[in-house]
């Protein structure tokens, strides 16, 4: 599948620049990072009620873009804009997977016909199979380091996933990014945090290779490459707080940061986890989790937004993928679709930086991206493995290869 996005990517556009500083570096690496689509998995799948009076129509439907499903109606029964009504109930859950209106469409048809109100409730098999899943893509990144340690050629191409979070915020020579579009075989769409979890959960993974490459504590080599202030103090936070400098190594335990910045907010998390002896089961232990976006209006209300974030990343990073073959969904079950379950869950602290100076941000996407590389670093950490793929850890075990 991931070649195949590329095929229909086309040929990436290189960097001159950038491939010459690379080129004629002695420290460098060259790797490839992908993950699988994964479904959204709302607590209520979708549904609709639509109610025809004359050549007025009024749908209630649970949606997050109430108006673009006043768009999809008006251009389904060629009707102008003040002739429909979107009402917007709870949305059961969405995380970008209710952007379309497609339950109050099948409504309102289905209303037309037999001229009465109709209520259309997908199931979770339909739900699982004809909604729009996060992309899946594939991210190639370059980069060198100079006779110092320094970063001194960056380059990431996304294929297919995105351009969200693509830009890494660390100092670099010179650096060159670029989404590629590609022909997807499955139907895709916006799930929390965009593209950022997979830009994030390449860059991060490889700042750090690059750590080890140069020697260095990969918390050390962060701080010596960013100079994003709200950054650096995130990261700091995080990592004071889960003890990072007084960590011992232990034998078939792993620690690992990650760092990252969406929509106005600033992240860092580091990860505890233990791999069994024999069976080489996966076992995440904590998590801490340093989170900034601004003001501070309602601190219960913003930690359940971090926590809701961090447990969800948690299915990406380690089982959820969907399953399907010649454009059919294997997979469409919650017996069959693996989520977090309540084992799932580590101890988790959340560290809130509350910035009374700055403007108060969204924090409902930005704590699910460092979950992943967080955990990537952990297994390098622990047993010198590099994992390239999401999810990394789809039967609970280290792959076989590793």
């Amino acid at each position: 599948m991931f070649q195949y996005l590329k095929q229909q990517a086309g040929a990436k556009e290189q960097n001159p620049s950038a491939e010459q500083v690379f080129n004629a570096s002695a420290q460098k690496i060259e790797q490839s990072f992908s993950l699988d689509y994964i479904a959204h998995v709302p607590l209520e799948p979708r549904a609709g009620v639509a109610q025809w009076q004359g050549d007025e129509l009024s749908v209630w439907t649970g949606t997050q873009r109430p108006f673009g499903v006043q768009e999809e109606l008006e251009r389904a029964f060629k009707l102008p804009e003040e002739k429909i009504r979107v009402m917007m109930p709870d949305t059961g859950s969405g995380y970008g997977g209710k952007h379309t209106g497609e339950a109050g469409v099948e409504a309102a048809r289905l209303a037309k016909a037999v001229g009465k109100p109709v209520k259309v409730v997908w199931t979770r098999e339909e739900e699982f199979k004809w909604a729009y899943a996060r992309p899946a893509g594939v991210m190639e990144v370059k980069c060198s380091l100079d006779d110092k340690g320094n970063i001194n050629s960056w380059q990431l191409y996304n294929y297919n996933s995105g351009a969200a979070g693509i830009e890494a915020p660390y100092r670099s020579g010179i650096k060159h990014s670029r989404f590629i579009g590609s022909q997807s075989p499955l139907r895709q769409g916006s799930y929390r945090a965009l593209a950022s979890t997979a830009n994030i959960f390449a860059i991060e993974s490889t700042m750090d290779d690059l750590a080890l490459l140069a020697g260095m504590d990969p918390l050390a080599f962060r701080l010596r490459h960013l100079d994003d202030e709200r950054l650096i103090r995130v990261l700091k936070a995080s990592a004071e707080a889960f003890g990072w400098e007084s960590l011992k190594k232990e034998k078939n335990r792993g620690h690992g940061l990650a760092c990252g910045t969406v929509k106005g907010g600033y992240v860092a998390t580091c990860a505890e986890l233990e791999i069994h002896p024999t069976t080489n089961e996966v076992k995440v232990l904590r998590l801490t989790v340093g989170f900034e976006c601004g003001a501070i209006v309602n601190p219960a209300h913003l930690e359940g937004q971090v926590v809701g974030c961090v447990l969800q990343g948690l299915g990406g990073a380690l089982f959820e993928a969907v399953d399907f073959e010649e454009g059919e969904i294997l997979n469409a079950s919650l017996s069959t679709y693996r989520v977090p379950r309540f084992k799932d869950v580590p101890e988790l602290e959340v560290i809130l930086l509350d910035r009374k100076d700055l403007p108060s941000a969204g924090a409902g996407e930005a704590p699910i991206v460092a979950v992943a590389p967080a955990i990537r670093n952990a297994i390098l950490n622990a047993t010198g493995a590099k994992l390239y793929h999401l999810p990394m850890l789809p039967k609970g075990v280290l792959p076989s290869a590793v």
